[in-house]
């Protein structure tokens, strides 16, 4: 076989390629990990925060979020498909009349948006929903 500048190109790029998809972590993995590094590996509980998202999505770019988390000093808000899973983080002073808010966030694919609250106690709490994005809002 004669080594053509053309066949070192083709290989070359082909080989750079698999290097470049086998490295790269999957978005659910650093959601887990941004997750784990904000909770310091504590166990989660569900059930003490309420989050409201559209089971279906029409657009990506502007899809509305929910959430209330009584006697929460702060929620964080995470997309497990977007490049950078942390979308948003409320912080509720001692003074708050409700622990709540809504935003509108964006989303790249389907995914689960997932809202972690850390508790007046200590304690941490999580509440999960799935949206279906039929147009993606990250550049797809």
């Amino acid at each position: 076989m004669k080594l053509t500048r053309r066949k070192l190109l083709a290989t070359s790029s082909s080989m750079f390629a698999v290097a470049g998809l086998t490295s790269m972590p999957a978005f659910a993995s650093l959601t887990d990990d941004a997750i784990t590094e904000l909770t310091g590996g504590a166990q989660m509980s569900e059930g003490g925060v309420s989050l409201t998202a559209p089971e279906i999505a029409e657009n990506g770019n502007t899809v509305p979020i929910g959430v209330d988390a009584p006697g929460a000093l702060e929620v964080t808000l995470f997309a497990d498909g977007n490049p950078v899973p942390n979308v948003a983080t409320f912080k509720f002073g001692p003074l708050s009349a409700s622990r709540s808010a809504s935003t509108r966030i964006r989303l790249a694919t389907t995914q689960n948006v997932i809202a972690v609250a850390k508790m007046e106690d200590g304690s941490f709490q999580m509440a999960k929903a799935e949206v279906k994005v039929t147009i993606g809002g990250c550049g797809g």
